[in-house]
This record gives structure tokens, sequence and C-alpha cells, in this order.
């Protein structure tokens, strides 16, 4: 079975407008109802795209590999689409100091990595590291689980809608240096993107936003998701922006 095939396989097992688990208890609900017309594109580029087109990066075909989930809310703001991100403390041992999307490992409480488990632990990850009421939270999709080698994460994008938004912030010090918002016109806007270039050669994309330097795994998905809807506007990817040994 081919990896375009594996993603279908994997992609079917959130069909939207759906709830998995128990509705009573602990189901998760998976729709597209009710979404903002201009969310469509990434609903569209999540039932379609494969691994290969997200990273050069995959899990392990063994299956090894640390199970673990992320966030991509949307959310509207006063200057329109908006993403929530938050930068890491750097007291962290794994990414410190790296602005990122909400998530974390998988618990066994979580449930299936597989099927439901990515979804439970990006609402429970999000909640822990911001504030977030994923009472708010419309889920509507996934995107392909991606790894990351560095600290051998297996990573399932979860794809919300903050259909009710909440107050974020800190939560614990220790773990989340700052939460904050990004519109996506900035995102867009070519005078916020660069090539970021780490000392042992690697190049990937980044964005100069919120006063912070987003690059590695969340501005790599954040790149394709604007590619594969339709949002990215040409940009010079001969800027480029340095990284040190310690990022």
């Amino acid at each position: 079975m081919t990896r375009a095939e594996k993603t279908y396989r994997a992609n079917e097992t959130y069909r939207t407008n759906e709830t998995y688990g128990d509705p009573a208890t602990a189901g998760v609900a998976v729709s597209t109802d009710g979404l903002p017309d201009w969310l469509m594109p990434v609903v569209r580029a999540a039932r379609t795209v494969v691994p290969e087109e997200l990273s050069r990066f995959l899990p392990p075909e063994s299956g090894d590999g640390r199970q673990s989930a992320v966030l991509i809310l949307f959310g509207e703001g006063a200057r329109g689409p908006e993403l929530l991100l938050m930068e890491r403390s750097s007291t962290l041992r794994s990414h410190p100091g790296q602005p990122s999307f909400p998530g974390g490992s998988l618990d066994p409480a979580d449930g299936d990595p597989a099927t439901t488990g990515p979804l439970r632990a990006a609402l429970r990850e999000a909640e822990e590291e911001t504030g977030l009421d994923p009472s708010g939270v419309q889920l509507f999709g996934v995107l392909p689980k991606l790894y990351i080698p560095v600290s051998e994460f297996v990573v399932t994008p979860v794809l919300g809608w903050w259909r009710s938004p909440t107050p974020v912030g800190v939560v614990d010090p220790e773990e989340t240096a700052r939460v904050f918002t990004v519109p996506v016109a900035d995102l867009t806007d070519p005078a916020n993107r660069a090539t970021a270039r780490h000392p042992s050669g690697h190049r990937g994309p980044a964005f100069l936003v919120a006063s912070a330097l987003v690059w590695g795994f969340t501005a790599g998905v954040i790149d394709r998701i604007l590619y594969f809807a339709g949002w990215e506007q040409p940009w010079d990817r001969s800027k480029q922006v340095p990284l040190d040994w310690r990022a």
C-alpha cells in the first residue's frame, strides 16, 4: 500500500459531521457544519493532501515514535482570519523558546492514537497550555501524521475553528512563555516571510510576525496550509534568517 493510500484511509477515519466515541461521555465531534466560507479551502486541502506534500519528514514505517498532536486553531479577530500560537518556555528540554501550535504527547486517557486519541490530546493540551475552553472549538479535520526527527514525535495536526472565543493566556510559565494570535494576512504578507537557515544546513520557511520568528515544524505546516489553501503570495525565498546551534 502506498503512503497516499494510507493517507486516504487515515483521513476516512476522521469523516466529518460525525461524533467518535460515546457522545454522552467522551465523544469527539468532527464537523464542517457552519464553518465560515473562508475556511473551506483548508477543509478541501485536508481531505486530499498526502504526507509527502506537507513534509519530507514522515513517521517511521516501523511505527516507532512518540505519538502527539497539535491544535491548528483558526479564529476571526479584528483583522480577519487568525491562528492561535504560543511561545514555549526557554527552560523546556524539547524545542525551548520556539513559537508553536498548542499540543503535546498523547496520554493513555486520550484513547486510541489511530482514531480519537489525537483529537482529545490536541484539545486537552491546548486547554492546559493556553487556558482555552475546548467547548468553544469545532474540530473540522486532520492533516496526515508528520514526524519531528530531533524529538522523535509523530505529530497529528488537528484542525479547529474557534467558534466561540474565550480568553487565553499563559497557564504554566514553566511550559509557556506567551500565548498570541497572528492574523492570516500577516502570515501571507511577503514582507513577513523568509527562509530560516540552521547551522546544520537545514533550511525551511519562516515567518517574522507578532514580534516572533516562527520556524521549524510549525512554520512548515503553516507554509503548506497557505499553499494548498491558495492563500500564498509570491515571496523572496532568498531572504534568509540565520539560526544558532541552540535552536
